[in-house]
């Protein structure tokens, strides 16, 4: 290989076309090889970028976070629920603005680029009354709460969903409490379902 840093290439451009075959084949078909070949490269290459598919796939959801998360920081005098209510409904749409988003970004953690954002959100916190740990807890719990959401909305529309995905609702005469429930909720508008689950959330949290 040579030891040279290939010129032509920046990392800008493989994370451009990493997220690009992403959206075209689903996070289960995506390989360096085959972003390799999307870029005219051999697969060693990447490796001057990215020390493995783990660090590729990392930076990867950073990038969409960076691209389509419009909620960094609280503005002056904004109340924490509306905050926290805007970033929750920001999340799910970076998420849902890139296929298996949920997966991508499952399991990550913010890196040192996004700890100062970080740290204005939990001032915001605990000046509403909150201890640092709690803030965290809640922050971490709207931000899982999001990822699990996202990710049952992602399933669910996939090429290879559950067969149980497409059943019908119950039978009102025979579960009417399930058959009311089950209309207001899997057949109902999922923005505004996504609403009122986030708003139950945060409404639940006190200092």
């Amino acid at each position: 290989m040579n030891a040279e840093r290939p010129a032509r290439l920046n990392r800008d451009d493989v994370l451009r076309a990493a997220l690009e075959l992403l959206n075209e084949v689903g996070i289960d078909a995506l390989s360096t090889r085959k972003l390799a070949e999307r870029l005219g490269v051999q697969s060693p290459t990447l490796y001057w970028h990215f020390k493995s598919k783990a660090a590729l796939l990392d930076a990867m959801s950073a990038a969409v976070m960076q691209q389509s998360r419009a909620i960094a920081t609280p503005g002056p005098g904004e109340a924490w629920q509306d905050w926290l209510m805007e970033d929750g409904r920001s999340f799910r749409k970076a998420l849902l603005a890139c296929r298996d988003g949920a997966r991508l970004h499952a399991g990550t953690r913010p890196g040192e680029a996004q700890r100062g954002s970080i740290e204005a959100r939990l001032a915001l916190l605990c000046k509403a009354g909150f201890e640092p740990g709690p803030a965290t807890v809640l922050m971490m719990s709207v931000g899982r709460f999001v990822v699990g959401w996202v990710l049952e909305e992602q399933s669910a529309q996939a090429p290879d969903a559950p067969p149980s995905s497409l059943l019908a609702g119950p039978d009102a005469a025979q579960y009417p409490l399930l058959a009311q429930g089950w209309k207001q909720t899997v057949g109902g508008d999922p923005d505004e379902l996504f609403e009122r689950a986030l708003r139950l959330l945060i409404d639940g949290a006190r200092p």
